[in-house]
């Protein structure tokens, strides 16, 4: 994301015309225009993705994989086509590699699970300061169960991802590194394809959570070269209970299954169990059929509006809400590495993060306060607490100014 002026930006799309795609966005919140600053948590549905899945539930629904009739190869058929769009919308070599899961959070902890066995006592799992917890708790399960070594790549006050540092971590005992593209509390951008490159250099093993980062940019795997890439729908402006977990082939099939039942196997006797290979090897009982279809819808509308044009868009809203806060008196944002993305964590000198949520909200501006499932880096910074505003694509220049409007009142009122 580059740097915009602002004065002279022109948005690449009708941002009034696609604010209209989202019916929650004309809501009122206690008689004031609702200003949706919480996409970091999650994201706002177009009328597509909830047409989409309307539709699926009231004229196309059917299980999946399990019957010859229409209705069951009409829902399969749509429910296949959504693996296609995630698999076009990560650039993956193949719908093989995409596995539908709950949400990044069962799809990261899928991985943990799956490598287990490869993990001994004193080896090591590397993992930055900036992770969600569901990018932690998963490996301290390693941790705790197998005696593996937890490592914390650091950052600069910034929040710059300190590659140089990183490097030093890896030895040959390092079998993982788990790490996010975009933190979801500064909004620093990781240099994942270098990472991918030095732990591959030691043999490693590297996941991606890429929960925020594709929602604010392109992402193309095999650029990357990770051997895992996790995304979860709901950011993505599509439904809860669907996320995605990449993973190459090759190791997805060495992997024992996270889940056991039906769908997963191949052959079932008294004696002896088989599994099928991947996807479906991690894709035990009845899928998110709908959900997944939901996802297909909201990636699509992603790509109609063109990601570049969102990203685009989104650093112009960054710069703007950069400027803006600082005009606003002992506020102090936490992070401002280079090329981050539209998320800004804040606090504001003796007022508490939950006291500033609440009155701003009265003005009819969410945004998210607390630790934002990310507690090391809140204390690798000395607080316990922020405010986060984070930026979609619907969002706008004059919403930046009412949240600093709503902030000036918060901030006279604590005064």
């Amino acid at each position: 994301m580059t740097k915009v002026d602002n004065t002279a930006f022109t948005a690449p799309y009708d941002v009034e015309k696609v604010r209209k795609d989202f019916p929650i966005l004309s809501t009122e919140v206690y008689g004031k225009p609702l200003v949706y600053l919480d996409n970091g948590a999650s994201a706002q549905k177009p009328t597509a993705v909830i047409d989409a899945i309307t539709k699926a539930y009231t004229q196309e629904y059917a299980n999946v994989h399990r019957g010859l009739h229409y209705l069951s190869n009409t829902a399969t058929e749509n429910f296949e086509a959504a693996r296609e769009t995630v698999r076009r919308f990560l650039n993956a070599p193949s719908v093989d590699e995409i596995v539908f899961t709950k949400s990044t959070t069962e799809a990261i902890n899928l991985v943990s699970y799956g490598l287990e066995d490869d993990i001994q006592e004193g080896d090591e799992i590397i993992i930055s300061i900036m992770e969600h917890h569901s990018n932690i708790v998963p490996w301290n399960f390693l941790r705790e169960r197998k005696g593996a070594v937890i490592k914390w790549a650091p950052i600069a006050e910034d929040g710059t991802f300190l590659l140089d540092e990183f490097e030093k971590l890896l030895t040959d005992r390092t079998k993982i590194v788990a790490m996010t593209h975009m933190s979801n509390v500064t909004g620093t951008v990781v240099p994942v394809k270098e990472v991918t490159r030095l732990a591959h250099e030691r043999g490693a093993k590297v996941l991606i959570d890429g929960s925020q980062s594709a929602v604010h940019m392109p992402v193309d795997v095999q650029d990357i070269g990770c051997d895992f890439y996790a995304i979860t729908g709901h950011k993505l402006y599509g439904p809860s209970g669907i996320g995605v977990l990449y993973g190459k082939k090759k190791i997805l099939n060495k992997m024992r299954p996270f889940q056991g039942g039906g769908e997963m196997i191949k052959d079932v006797t008294e004696c002896l169990v088989t599994y099928a290979e991947a996807p479906h090897r991690f894709e035990a009982g009845t899928p998110p059929i709908v959900q997944a279809i939901g996802l297909g819808a909201a990636l699509d509308y992603m790509e109609s509006l063109g990601r570049e044009n969102i990203a685009l868009h989104e650093a112009s809203l960054r710069d703007y809400a950069e400027q803006r806060l600082k005009e606003v008196n002992s506020l102090k944002i936490f992070g401002n590495a280079k090329d981050k993305g539209s998320i800004f964590s804040f606090e504001i000198e003796g007022v508490h993060a939950h006291d500033i949520s609440m009155v701003i909200d009265r003005a009819g501006v969410a945004v998210r306060a607390g630790t934002h499932c990310a507690q090391p880096l809140l204390a690798r910074y000395g607080v316990t607490s922020t405010c986060r505003a984070s930026f979609g694509l619907y969002n706008t220049h004059d919403e930046v100014d009412r949240l600093v409007e709503a902030l000036r009142k918060a901030q006279m009122m604590f005064g």
